[in-house]
This record gives C-alpha cells, sequence and structure tokens, in this order.
C-alpha cells in the first residue's frame, strides 16, 4: 500500500505588484507561467526572479513571498493544505493575505 499523497496543483493570476505567500514551502513548486515573479523566503538573502518557464522548488519550512513584477500567472504545486498555521484552520485571519504596510518589492 502506497503512503504518498495525490500531488496538488492549482493557478493563480497575480495582477502586477501583488503577492502570494505560502505559509510552508517545503515540497512546494512555484512556475512561472506568464510574466515575471520574485520568490523570496523568510530570512534568504538570495533574489530569485522567475521568467516564463522557470521554476522554483521550496525545500525548507519556510514562509516564500511570490511578487508579481508584472502581471503574471503562476502555477503552485504540491502545497499541502495541512502546512497551513493552525489560525487558519480555526477560522482567524487567512495565512494567504498578507497586511498591507505600505511596500512594495519594486
Amino acid at each position: 500500500m502506497s503512503t504518498q499523497h495525490p500531488s496538488s496543483r492549482f493557478h493563480v493570476s497575480l495582477p502586477v505588484r501583488s503577492i502570494f505567500a505560502v505559509p510552508d514551502g517545503a515540497g512546494v513548486g512555484i512556475e512561472c507561467r506568464s510574466g515575471s515573479v520574485w520568490v523570496t523566503l523568510d530570512h534568504d538573502t538570495r533574489d530569485i526572479v522567475l521568467a516564463p518557464g522557470e521554476r522554483f522548488e521550496g525545500t525548507e519550512h519556510r514562509r516564500v513571498l511570490v511578487s508579481a513584477l508584472e502581471s503574471s500567472c503562476i502555477t503552485v504545486s504540491d502545497a499541502q493544505p495541512a502546512a497551513m498555521p493552525l489560525a487558519a484552520r480555526s477560522g482567524r485571519r487567512s495565512p494567504w493575505r498578507l497586511p498591507s504596510l505600505g511596500l512594495s518589492p519594486a
């Protein structure tokens, strides 16, 4: 009997300067389908910019932020809902929505 979970995959359209957050990026893939996105991880100094056809694979348990440098579409794969913080499951503020701090990645 296999203990593997079926992989999940969904597409997200991002308007310019919008941000998509993945609370736990371990094992999550982000593929840029169109446009251009900037991928950042908590406590990581790298700048990762993806163009169409390029992909980022998360390997650590860190929050991943995907910022649209222009109107973009991404595919998110293998995101596991069980990795979401408890506060999100209890009906509080969604971890997918960040508070507006008046900051922009550009």
